[in-house]
């Protein structure tokens, strides 16, 4: 996975005054495009979106320092004008292109990355490989904005806003895995970026047959395997730790891949003030290609 992400970086570095088709390259490198985006978000911290623009901001500033005719630098760098130009620059510098030919600066410089392996895994993750056939999610879905870190109070609104009884009646619509109530994250951004909206739905899982009342929100999750990591300690940080540790460590040491399809995190116990808890967190994936039975 580290020689694939520094594979991208210099794709993108050969390519950042043309349109950049990461899903071509993905194929390439015998991966996805929605792994990849993710994988680069999880470690590098930002969207591959954003990397995009800062390090095209970032070589453009030297051209903008020159004496160039600025439409014709926008233009080299794929902008049909100079104001869709100059936002751009600006949302990265601060400033705008005229003020640092005038001025020099100030200009804040985005290297270019370069991904390296770091020897961690001393902390053996409680991981299993399920495969499962078609079900359904059933709940109280809504559209919240992606927080990366602590709890996400939109999430906790959501959840505040149901009556204590229909807790208990989810709980006794479940009727397959995972088990118990669920936190379930779809139609995620697949840059991962913060503040992104996605759909997050609280209820239970249910067999492909089962019927669903007409009051609930329902998403259908096709038949594929899951990556299921069991986590026990503080909330939500523990479970935090573990999504940052699944793209650190267990995918770069693993011949697996994310696929798209919502991630589920299953609640199996906590403490009455929700502190602590136990929890599995299930991630569809699939094989990479290279592992993929012939």
């Amino acid at each position: 996975m580290i020689a694939l992400l520094n594979r991208l970086v210099d794709f993108v570095e050969d390519h950042l005054t043309e349109e950049i088709d990461i899903a071509g390259l993905a194929g390439r490198l015998g991966t996805t495009d929605y792994h990849l985006r993710r994988m680069f978000s999880s470690l590098a911290g930002m969207p591959l979106s954003e990397y995009v623009r800062r390090r095209r901001m970032s070589v453009a500033a030297s051209e903008v320092l020159g004496d160039g005719d600025l439409l014709g630098i926008a233009t080299r760098f794929g902008y049909g004008s100079t104001e869709a130009f100059n936002r751009a620059f600006r949302s990265v510098h601060g400033v705008g292109p005229g003020d640092v030919r005038r001025n020099g600066g100030p200009l804040r410089t985005q290297s270019q990355l370069r991904f390296r392996l770091t020897v961690e895994g001393n902390t053996p993750m409680d991981t299993r490989i399920a495969d499962r056939p078609a079900f359904r999610l059933i709940g109280h879905s809504a559209r919240v904005p992606l927080i990366h870190h602590g709890a996400n109070p939109h999430i906790q609104a959501h959840i505040a806003a149901l009556p204590p009884t229909e807790h208990q009646r989810l709980k006794g619509l479940g009727d397959t895995e995972p088990a118990g109530l669920l936190q379930v994250s779809a139609d995620v951004d697949p840059d991962y970026t913060e503040g992104s909206e996605l759909t997050y739905l609280h209820g239970v899982a249910v067999a492909e047959a089962t019927s669903v009342p007409e009051d609930l929100d329902a998403i259908e999750v096709g038949a594929g395997t899951w990556a299921v990591f069991r986590v026990e300690g503080a909330y939500p940080a523990a479970l935090q730790s573990t999504w940052a540790a699944t793209a650190t460590e267990w995918f770069p040491s693993n011949p697996w891949q994310l696929r798209p399809g919502p991630s589920i995190v299953a609640v199996l116990d906590r403490a009455p003030d929700f502190s602590t808890a136990t929890c599995e967190l299930w991630l569809p994936v699939e094989r990479t290609e290279a592992d993929a039975p012939g």
